[in-house]
């Protein structure tokens, strides 16, 4: 392990935090909360202390390998986590520092699951915090400085890999730093597009930043306590719309700039993605039209909900703990099937249950016919064979922790809808769950230890597994 260079790049997730902390340090100033200002001022001032101190450690090989890349990431997470806590506690808006952390990690990890039973009485600038913790997790604090870091060996296609979620990561030009840059500018101008629709529909611009925040991040604090119930159905439908685009992988959207059409229309996950999505809703918005006026508010419940569970944004227009037994089946099920790789959602991914299919359908073949040699293809491609046994693997381990936090939570005596569904929505960076976890719910009922397996499942969630796994081996630690 190059301790030097972790630490190096620790240094520069300090700083990065630093200038971020000044944000909401401004909204506080613009909105006059002066306590809450001073907080966010030392908060950030303490990190650019902190990491000021990190950077005196000048490593000797900036080489940086794939070990480092796992450790960095699972470390970079668990110190933005408990830096961006530091405000909560310190406000006494939460002033729990485990369940501080939880909603800090709920936030960067675009989880949107909340300890808070009410949030419309919490500060201005603690309101923008939460939720521009959901931005800047979305596309990854790691990706944003790998088109700023001078690395070498590898290092920054390592760093993408360990952090970026997905089976498998494509570089969309030759130099991963420039991949970086695009992706954060697909980023960028979606999120300034919503932002400019809703307030084209009267929204204030306050609401229109944090909605565009949790949206484009597919994280899903809201800003007030019944989320998006109470917000008119233009609004519904604008976030309805991009909760589904941010779901997309962010390939597609570069194929299409660069105007390959035919490329980002022959994308098996994509089409898939919409398909899953448009049966959904179907089956859904049938199964609830008698609890509404009309077909078209059945229409846009459902639209909505389906959009929300399936990116794993966890917003919510209604009280879906409410719906037919039928329609809370294929929601929990869309939670474990989740977006696009190379989006901003969470789940297991629409490419690996792909994958897994094709992969079963080929030794299907090969039983019936021994002989036959039978190739798993995406998208008219070969897949190779490192890329279907880190999907098996992925599987194996995500079943694996999912059955232990399950277990773990069990011990507080909660229902097993309530346990299932809390796993479900924190592995998966969903957010709400079923019945004590429900829409209209919290997690502040569940105790510390439980709180701490789940903060244990967001970060696995959001990294995709193998770096938070890899950070308790001790092999992971020994120099070289």
């Amino acid at each position: 392990m190059n301790y030097a260079i972790v630490l190096r790049l620790l240094s520069y997730i300090l700083y990065c935090e630093a200038a971020l902390l000044l944000l909401p340090a401004l909204a506080s100033l613009i909105y006059g909360e002066w306590m809450v200002l001073g907080v966010f001022l030392l908060t950030a001032a303490l990190s650019a202390v902190a990491g000021a101190l990190l950077h005196r450690i000048k490593p000797k090989s900036q080489i940086f390998y794939m070990r480092e890349g796992f450790a960095t990431t699972a470390l970079c997470w668990l110190l933005i986590s408990v830096v961006g806590a530091v405000p909560f506690v310190l406000t006494g808006s939460i002033p729990n520092p485990v369940d501080a952390l939880f909603e800090t990690v709920s936030g960067f990890t675009t989880t949107g699951a909340s300890i808070l039973p009410g949030v419309e009485d919490l500060p201005r600038g603690i309101l923008f915090w939460r939720s521009f913790t959901h931005w800047i997790g979305g596309m990854g604090v790691l990706v944003f400085l790998l088109s700023l870091l001078p690395l070498t060996g590898g290092s920054h296609v390592n760093l993408m890999k360990a952090e970026s979620p997905g089976p498998q990561v494509d570089k969309l030009v030759p130099k991963v730093q420039s991949t970086a840059k695009i992706l954060y500018g697909i980023y960028l101008f979606l999120t300034i597009l919503e932002f400019m629709f809703l307030i084209g529909g009267r929204m204030p611009v306050f609401d229109a930043l944090l909605t565009a925040f949790g949206t484009a991040g597919t994280g899903g604090f809201g800003f007030r306590n019944d989320s998006f119930a109470s917000m008119s159905p233009y609004v519904q439908w604008v976030v309805t719309i991009f909760m589904i685009l941010f779901g997309v992988n962010f390939n597609a959207y570069f194929l299409l700039l660069m105007r390959r059409f035919r490329r980002a229309a022959a994308s098996e996950e994509v089409r898939a993605y919409f398909i899953i999505i448009g049966v959904s809703v179907a089956i859904i918005t049938g199964n609830i039209y008698s609890m509404y006026h009309g077909l078209g508010e059945a229409l846009r419940h459902a639209a909505f909900q389906v959009g929300s569970i399936i990116t794993t944004t966890g917003f919510s227009s209604c009280d879906f703990d409410l719906w037919p037994t039928l329609s809370k089946e294929i929601l929990v099920m869309l939670m474990f099937v989740g977006a696009c790789a190379g989006s901003t959602g969470g789940g297991i991914k629409v490419s690996r249950f792909l994958l897994l299919g094709k992969t079963v359908g080929k030794e299907l073949k090969q039983a019936l016919h021994p002989q036959v040699v039978a190739p798993v293809r995406m998208d008219g491609k070969l897949v190779n064979h490192e890329t279907i046994r880190a999907t098996n693997v992925y599987v194996a381990a995500y079943i694996f922790i999912f059955a232990a936090s399950f277990f773990l939570i069990s011990l507080d005596g909660f229902d097993m809808v309530t346990n299932f569904t809390a796993i479900a929505a924190t592995l998966n960076n969903i957010g709400p769950g079923l019945n004590q976890v429900g829409p209209m719910m919290n997690f502040g009922s569940y105790s510390n230890p439980a709180k701490l397996v789940m903060i244990f499942d967001m970060l696995a969630g959001r990294l995709e597994i193998f770096p938070m796994l890899v950070f308790f081996l001790p092999d992971t630690w020994r120099r070289f």
